[in-house]
């Protein structure tokens, strides 16, 4: 086919293909890539109907997905997922596999610990590969030039926003944590005014207050850095700048190591940057 010259052999190629015509995408095609970025291991090594079923799509929508994106079908789209991960002696959902199956005379303690070390060592890897250094800097120049910065999570992100609200706060930073027992969080944030900036963060299934509050502050032209898992989070659609911080898992309970990192890293940045001010 006449396209096929331009087809991405990689996956970052992939990726920015994908996002450039994310827009354009159907419903049920936008499903897909948001779950093929968010999940790269596991389209690599599923199977058309075990991806579909997690997916929660019909098969025939990864052979249309490929053909949009001018594969001839999803065996050559799923290639590249591969290749990804041919550099990898041993993958990451193989290690994981290990650690459940044969323990080496372990307890089943240090089985769960060793899973969970190796689940936070691969997100720590991923969110330093896909950090990219203009971003990091857009963002760390937004919150550092803020009056006061909001900090938005709720559920398992929440954890990630209380502790940066005690390093900003060691640091003489000022910062608003949202988290009003007494439900008046809209009214909290209505205070926000452009000079401020907000850090929103959120995973699938995202948090319906994080997503609501990060779209009323950017229609208010407060800006929003966001770290999050998929370009298709509807968080990564209200955000100036924003992250991807898609964490791995051990038995169902994912990491949040790597989002710790970058959430370290940005507020420490932060305050280093407002000292040459």
């Amino acid at each position: 086919m006449d396209n096929e010259v331009s087809l991405p052999r990689d996956f970052d190629a992939l990726r920015t293909m994908i996002l450039d015509r994310r827009e354009m995408l159907p419903k049920r095609l936008a499903q897909i890539a948001a779950y093929a970025l968010s999940n790269p291991d596991e389209i690599a090594f599923g199977t058309a109907a075990s991806i579909a079923q997690t997916a929660g799509v019909q098969p025939s929508t990864l052979i249309r997905f490929a053909q949009h994106l001018g594969f001839d079908g999803f065996t050559s789209l799923q290639s590249v997922f591969r290749e990804r991960l041919r550099e990898r002696q041993v993958s990451y959902e193989e290690r994981l596999s290990a650690l459940r199956g044969d323990t080496h005379g372990l307890s089943k303690n240090r089985v769960i610990l060793n899973g969970f070390l190796t689940a936070a060592s691969h997100s720590i890897e991923t969110i330093s590969h896909n950090v990219e250094e203009d971003v990091l800097a857009s963002a760390v120049d937004i919150l550092a030039g803020a009056e006061t910065i909001y900090l938005l999570a709720r559920r398992r992100s929440y954890p990630i926003t209380a502790y940066m609200a005690y390093a900003f706060g060691k640091l003489k930073i000022r910062n608003q944590l949202i988290e009003s027992t007494a439900g008046i969080d809209p009214e909290i944030l209505s205070f926000a005014q452009p000079t401020d900036a907000a850090i929103a963060i959120s995973f699938s299934p995202y948090a319906s207050a994080t997503i609501e509050h990060a779209a009323a502050l950017a229609a208010r032209n407060v800006p929003v850095v966001a770290i999050t898992d998929s370009a298709f989070s509807p968080l990564a659609q209200s955000a100036k700048v924003w992250f991807e911080a898609a964490e791995g898992d051990f038995s169902g309970f994912r990491s949040l190591s790597g989002t710790m990192a970058l959430a370290m890293a940005l507020t420490v940045s932060v305050a280093e940057k407002r000292r040459s001010f």
